[in-house]
């Protein structure tokens, strides 16, 4: 931080941000690189107890980030809560005000920001879980290689977010009619979730038809391997001293001269797809809470750091909590009824609908934390309370 601090001393005040999400992002790599070449160097089977354990870690530090960002927020560190994006306090009272200013932003008002957008897109990466074990299971992927799978679909993942915050904030930024956008888009998301059943077979995805089309794809897995040149299964081989199971080299006509996908591959690119589907929505609704981007970029990944470990711990009881979902269903219609009573207000008089202009309506952080955490423990409580009837019961 010093060094950081020293060097963030010579740049200008609109520069100093920069050096924040060069030090939040050096510090995600490093987690991954303890992650994958420590804790994970071989493939094994997580256990429920492990990943009790390291959702725990993860939870912990995605929320000790807080006090960081309070801090950080407080005292001004590299720049942070100095020229913020901001939505306008006063757009609720003068229709004229400019919905999103640049502004100065307390420690406490942003720390609020940040734990609400964790745990908002913390809760919709629940649904995300359904997916992915869908994915696992029609794709048959021994638990051992699970985790590699998920290691690399965070990886292309905190890419891809990456990417689309850094646009969304520039659209709502410029083009303020965006967010009514993206307040409908997560209002129809929830009505789909509502009234549609998702029956996604990951066998029709345009791409991973498109991928069988163009490469060879394999029958079989190949260890960890997301490609080999095998032509036949490999054959494998414990030993009696470790019980450590290792592959034979390939016997002599067994490699081919082209690279082949393994199943491992054709799970990734579904994986990824998923994440990106999730996106669009889980994006939109945290922009409801805050158009600041170091708060809804830090907020996102930390909720999905975690996701690997909260997998193996939801994936086989998930489906007890019957009541998670229609919450799920509840915060994104209020992240979304949210959004528009923030962006409508101001174009009613432009589209006619108002004789005079018309204040925006913003609902505080706080009341939002207390909805999404309220909704959450009424899921979880009604889900303890009356839980799912047992497989073949009832009528």
């Amino acid at each position: 931080m010093s060094i950081l601090l020293s060097a963030a001393e010579a740049t200008s005040g609109s520069d100093l941000k920069v050096w924040a999400y060069v030090a939040f992002i050096g510090l995600v790599v490093f987690f991954l690189a303890l992650d994958l070449g420590v804790f994970h160097r071989e493939a094994h089977e997580v256990s429920f107890k492990e990943a009790m354990a390291w959702s725990a870690v993860w939870i912990a530090v995605g929320l000790g980030f807080t006090v960081f960002v309070y801090f950080g927020y407080e005292n001004h560190w590299l720049g942070l809560g100095l020229d913020t994006a901001m939505y306008n306090p006063l757009a609720g009272s003068d229709p004229s005000a400019p919905l999103i200013v640049q502004g100065s932003v307390s420690g406490a008002e942003a720390a609020k920001q940040y734990v609400t957008g964790y745990v908002v897109e913390k809760s919709l990466a629940m649904d995300n879980i359904f997916v992915i074990a869908m994915i696992f299971g029609f794709f048959a992927i021994p638990a051992k290689y699970q985790h590699r799978v998920l290691f690399w679909g965070i990886v292309g993942a905190l890419l891809m977010r990456g990417g689309m915050i850094a646009i969304g904030a520039e659209l709502i930024s410029r083009y303020m009619w965006v967010l009514i956008v993206f307040g409908g888009f997560l209002l129809l998301t929830a009505l789909k979730m509502a009234l549609i059943k998702s029956e996604s077979d990951p066998g029709k995805n345009p791409l991973v038809r498109l991928c069988k089309r163009y490469f060879p794809v394999t029958e079989f897995f190949d260890g960890q391997r997301f490609f080999t040149r095998r032509t036949q299964a490999p054959r494998y081989v414990t030993d009696p001293g470790t019980g450590k199971t290792s592959a034979l080299p390939p016997a002599p006509g067994e490699l081919g001269t082209r690279l082949a996908v393994t199943p491992l591959f054709l799970a990734l690119i579904m994986v990824e797809i998923t994440d990106l589907v999730f996106a669009v929505d889980s994006i939109p609704a945290i922009f409801a809470i805050t158009p600041d981007a170091f708060i809804v970029f830090t907020s996102n990944i930390f909720a999905i750091l975690g996701l690997r470990s909260l997998y193996f711990c939801l994936a086989a009881m998930i489906s007890k909590f019957r009541y998670l979902k229609p919450a799920l269903i509840l915060i994104l219609a209020f992240v979304g009824v949210k959004l528009l009573l923030l962006s409508v207000p101001p174009y009613l008089d432009d589209w006619g609908l108002a004789s005079s202009p018309v204040a925006s309506v913003k609902i505080d952080t706080t009341v939002s934390l207390v909805a999404v955490l309220a909704t959450l423990g009424v899921a979880v409580v009604l889900s303890i309370l009356r839980p799912a009837p047992a497989e073949g019961a009832g009528h």
